[in-house]
């Protein structure tokens, strides 16, 4: 019986410390990853940086803009490719009817 406690304990112990060093792990990770996170925004914050002492900025064309003429492109290109689609759709009727 005496075997039965010791081996009991023994479980009991592995299990409790098993759970501390997991508990240890996790911690460990989660502090890791909430620094790389911060070392992470802080270099992308000093890429913003120098632009924004300088206000080389202000002279850059704004977004909505940019954004705007990306539209009208892509749009324009759109067009161009169902206009070359649909005149390939053509000549194949038309080489369907030929033969």
């Amino acid at each position: 019986m005496s075997q039965y406690r010791d081996q009991s304990s023994g479980s009991l112990s592995s299990l409790i410390s098993g759970v501390v060093l997991g508990a240890a792990g996790v911690a460990w990770w989660l502090i890791s990853e909430a620094e790389r996170r911060q070392k992470s925004r802080k270099q992308k914050a000093m890429l913003y940086a120098p632009r924004i002492q300088d206000g080389s900025e202000a002279f850059e064309p704004s977004t909505t803009e940019v954004k705007k003429e990306n539209n009208e492109q892509l749009e324009h290109r759109v067009e161009q490719l169902n206009a070359a689609i649909a005149d390939v759709r053509k000549q194949l009727e038309d080489l369907g009817a030929r033969t």
